[in-house]
């Protein structure tokens, strides 16, 4: 098959492009891929991309090269299909308009993604008739304003399968959209094997990731490690992340430095690849609001690192279970957050059963099993049955050993780590 995705920056930094890539990466291997960009803002991307993806944009930023086109009029005018209510949509213009459509209506591939709710919008739009259109759900139903959901309750029923990253969210869409003829289904954002090794011992550090924004509430993680702090000095808090300089970064350097806790946490900035910083640290936290999915989470997981997470709607359920490989704590609650970092840092043989518990349950989202389900999925809605190939190999694998599929089957990992602990 030829899978076309349509992303909104794909040379940027995010978990939406993160997870984009890495599906990519998997599904060249058995299928012909390709990224379209609506915007290019530097040379390279980020994240590594696999040689054999076609990789273009629509619309160049790079100032002070030939092709920049941000000062084009039509970048001045007001877009018209990208929807008003979508968040990103001050970055939309009649430009892209224009030339979304024509990439949209040239499209020969066989699958069309799109990866926000804006392009999703623009595929049942804009599309030509033949490509199966795919819109894909990175975020959850429940954050999306009120006058976005009422247009996606009106266009998404033009897609022929729409995908979210947890089970809750597949079935909130079921529940609260009418969709008559539309596959729903629930694909967890793949994440690959750490590519290093473990050192022969940890730091004695709680690591966090994601954009230093208030829903992560780092706020929350700094005052609970506060109280680590008091009983474990000889621990410290690493969060990894984009925006220290300026707005909520800023607040949260005032908050270490209020609680004299310089030498005992840090704001390290934006580091790509994390694997390395996961591969060191101790222990891992999460102390989100809300989650669509908790990509920072597995990331730890599968480098072989527990995470207590609060248990926030949607993702952390579905990837920890509870008691055996991490910890679920509720949201908000600095007391139980503090708590339950203490204990994993106080027992060395606990920590250490968690851990093995969380890089073999964290297995389940190898990308070649997520892609395997995807391509899968995609063909039989397209008429062209399975085309799997050479993935079968590698999830037959994993089911031997591990445990079978990326979503289904977290019942059987809990009782099979259960038994084994």
């Amino acid at each position: 098959m030829h899978i076309s995705f349509l992303i909104h920056n794909s040379f940027g930094f995010g978990g939406t492009i993160r997870t984009t890539i890495n599906l990519a990466n998997a599904l060249v291997e058995q299928h012909d891929v390709e990224i379209v960009s609506v915007y290019r803002h530097r040379d390279a991307p980020v994240f590594p991309v696999h040689p054999r993806i076609a990789l273009r944009h629509l619309v160049d930023l790079r100032k002070g090269t030939p092709g920049y086109e941000g000062d084009l009029p039509e970048a001045g005018e007001s877009a018209a299909v990208f929807p008003r209510s979508e968040t990103q949509y001050p970055y939309y213009s009649a430009l892209t308009d224009q030339r979304i459509a024509q990439h949209l209506g040239a499209l020969t591939s066989d699958v069309v993604v799109g990866t926000r709710p804006g392009l999703n919008a623009h595929i049942c739009l804009q599309a030509k008739r033949g490509p199966l259109r795919v819109g894909q759900e990175h975020l959850t139903f429940s954050n999306h304003p009120r006058a976005l959901r009422m247009t996606l309750r009106r266009l998404y029923p033009r897609l022929d399968m729409l995908t979210t990253t947890t089970l809750a969210d597949a079935d909130i869409y079921r529940t609260r959209m009418t969709l008559p003829g539309v596959r729903v289904e629930a694909f967890p954002n793949p994440v690959p094997a750490p590519t290093g090794t473990p050192p022969s011992s940890r730091d004695k550090a709680v690591v966090a990731a994601g954009r230093l924004v208030p829903p992560k509430r780092y706020d929350l993680l700094i005052r609970a490690f506060d109280r680590v702090r008091a009983e474990r000095p000889d621990w410290v808090l690493r969060i990894f992340g984009p925006g220290i300089a300026g707005g909520h970064g800023t607040q949260l350097q005032r908050l270490i430095e209020k609680l004299d806790l310089e030498k005992h946490a840090s704001l390290m900035g934006a580091v790509s690849p994390l694997d390395p910083e996961w591969l060191k640290a101790g222990l891992a936290a999460s102390a989100s609001d809300h989650e669509s999915f908790g990509m920072t989470i597995v990331e730890a997981m599968r480098c072989g690192v527990p995470v207590v997470s609060t248990d926030c709607p949607l993702g952390p359920r579905e990837i920890i279970s509870d008691g055996i490989d991490g910890r679920l704590v509720p949201v908000g609650d600095e007391k139980a957050l503090a708590r339950n970092l203490l204990e994993l840092i106080n027992d060395d043989d606990l920590r250490q059963r968690m851990a093995d518990a969380a890089q073999a349950s964290s297995a389940r989202y190898e990308p070649a099993l997520i892609a395997d389900r995807f391509a899968d999925t995609c063909a039989r809605l397209t008429g062209r049955g399975s085309t799997s190939g050479g993935f079968k190999a590698v999830a037959h694998q994993t089911r031997g050993s591990v445990i079978g599929a990326a979503y289904g089957l977290k019942d059987a990992v809990k009782q099979r780590l259960q038994r084994s602990h």
